[in-house]
């Protein structure tokens, strides 16, 4: 299992990505500071890192240059509110491995990492297979029962979600969070009705309802 260091001094952040990302089937450990977060982050004990900038103690470019500066090769990911230009080279020059802005959505993130990772592993595998269900994750494309099918991005987001996932439920909750983000409202019905588009376009039966609880690929 793959482990990421979160270092983020908002709670209701580090939560979220927290929460997801355990979801998504990684390990996880969150950091509060910058000295905390570089000191896990030598550990060697991680894969990649979620880096904010703005860290007590020690700010994000500072980690960085000092992560760097060791020889450390770990992968990260900047997340930050300051997302001016001279802020996003600074980030990119001083040796991270991507930048991404607050608010941002968790399936972006989420889809970053997985990127970073596949990169760091040259092994990981682009396409996903169900049965007769497939998806590229590079080309953002989709086949079913050997057809070509149209996916809009919110569409092969969840359709990656419920394919990676396949054979577990996933519930309304997680589905919302992973696909549409941390600012999603727990009462919309918005994955229901995107469940709907893809039992369209996928086939009726391929995604069961599972009373109660949520969804599942079968």
């Amino acid at each position: 299992m793959a482990s990421i260091l979160i270092a983020d001094d908002e709670s209701r952040i580090s939560g979220f990505i927290d929460k997801g990302l355990r979801a998504a089937g990684f390990a996880t450990q969150v950091a509060t500071t910058g000295p905390q977060a570089l000191e896990l982050a030598l550990t060697d004990e991680f894969d990649l890192l979620v880096l904010d900038i703005n860290l007590p103690g020690m700010d994000g470019f500072e980690v960085l240059e000092r992560l760097r500066g060791s020889g450390s090769r770990l992968p990260v990911v900047m997340l930050t509110a300051r997302v001016e230009l001279h802020d996003t080279v600074a980030g990119l020059e001083g040796g991270a491995d991507d930048y991404l802005g607050k608010p941002f959505r968790f399936d972006e993130l989420l889809a970053r990492i997985r990127l970073r990772m596949r990169r760091d592993d040259a092994g990981a595998a682009p396409v996903l297979q169900h049965r007769d269900l497939t998806l590229d994750v590079r080309t953002r494309t989709a086949q079913a029962g050997g057809a070509s099918v149209e996916l809009s991005a919110r569409e092969f987001a969840l359709a990656e979600e419920l394919v990676r996932n396949a054979g577990q439920v996933l519930s309304r909750e997680q589905l919302l969070s992973r696909v549409w983000g941390y600012d999603f409202d727990p009462g919309s019905n918005v994955a229901d009705v995107y469940v709907g588009y893809l039992r369209q376009k996928l086939g009726a039966d391929r995604i069961e309802t599972v009373r109660g609880v949520g969804y599942r690929l079968r």
